[in-house]
């Protein structure tokens, strides 16, 4: 049985307006994600990663491009035409605690959504559900008059968490929701997500730059470099048999927890980012990649299907 696809993404691109040109955050994206699935995006910091989630949720204007959302072309819808669909797109944002409002205490900002889009009918009703919302993320009751700022990470977390299931989306962009976090927090963080994913049927974007965690949560992965998709694989293959040497200098740098294995990889990528304002043609990588070429310089290098499902956009990759 053939998937549906909830979110699709064609050509996006988001440019900012700086003294020095134009910056490229993201140019040029295309995706798609089946329902109930989850796409991770991965990259170095100032690869675009964030803003791609925040240009999707309309907290940025794209600069061109479209984006679907279950069929529809959301691309250019004003507020009022957008506020339906807000209900089924919601964001998890990587810092909790900048993210809520410190005034209010647990319940209230849990259960703001649930007034802002009148979805309960009465007192009773809304305590009622904002206890459900609680249990749901693992809040206990005790910490309903608390205030963000006297609980730890995790709990911040849940909460943000349970800020975006109040509205019942069908559609969550996950900024790092785990990055500023303890290990073992992060372990509890994540498998609450996949257990909502699983009785829910949520469909996430999961954007990180721990190739750890995203190989844990994601089916599919797409790793971005300065504003561009360079590699695309479903998670397994693109762990088991990287392309793209940004991607491989990626891999080799995640630490591997074993006494036996005390060599560590020299594969180290050297070199300077190149700028993303007003980037050259030719492949970004170039200036850091040790298999360039006079080839990788002068003209862009597309994406291409190099075997069913794995994409990359790399002429050592695709001669």
């Amino acid at each position: 049985m053939e998937e549906k696809t909830l979110v699709q993404v064609k050509d996006l691109k988001k440019y900012f307006k700086t003294s020095k040109g134009m910056l490229h955050a993201v140019d040029g994206v295309s995706f798609s994600i089946p329902k109930g699935r989850t796409l991770g995006v991965v990259g170095e910091s100032g690869c675009g990663k964030s803003t791609l989630g925040k240009v999707l949720l309309h907290l940025h204007e794209s600069t061109a491009g479209q984006i679907f959302f279950d069929g529809a072309d959301i691309t250019h819808f004003n507020e009022r035409r957008l506020r339906d669909y807000r209900k089924r797109m919601q964001m998890i944002f990587q810092d909790p605690q900048a993210s809520l409002d410190p005034r209010k205490n647990v319940s209230s900002l849990i259960g703001e959504p649930l007034k802002n889009y009148k979805l309960t009918q009465s007192r009773a009703e809304y305590e009622e559900r904002v206890d459900e919302i609680m249990r749901t993320v693992g809040l206990a009751s005790i910490y309903k008059e608390s205030y963000s700022h006297e609980l730890d990470g995790g709990r911040r977390q849940r909460i943000g968490i349970g800020r975006a299931l109040a509205v019942d989306p069908e559609f969550i962009v996950c900024d790092e929701p785990v990055s500023a976090l303890d290990v073992s927090i992060q372990a509890q963080i994540l498998n609450l997500l996949m257990d909502l994913q699983d009785s829910r049927g949520l469909t996430y974007i999961f954007i990180t730059h721990d190739l750890s965690v995203v190989k844990h949560i994601s089916h599919n992965i797409i790793v971005m470099y300065l504003g561009q998709c360079v590699e695309y694989a479903d998670a397994q293959t693109l762990f088991k048999r990287p392309l793209h040497p940004y991607t491989n200098g990626l891999l080799d740098a995640v630490p591997i927890p074993s006494l036996r294995q005390r060599r560590l990889s020299t594969q180290v990528m050297r070199g300077e980012l190149t700028s993303p304002i007003e980037p050259k043609p030719g492949c970004r990588f170039a200036s850091r990649c040790p298999h360039a070429t006079g080839e990788c310089r002068g003209q862009d290098i597309p994406l291409k299907e190099v075997e069913p499902g794995h994409w990359v956009a790399c002429r050592l990759a695709c001669p």
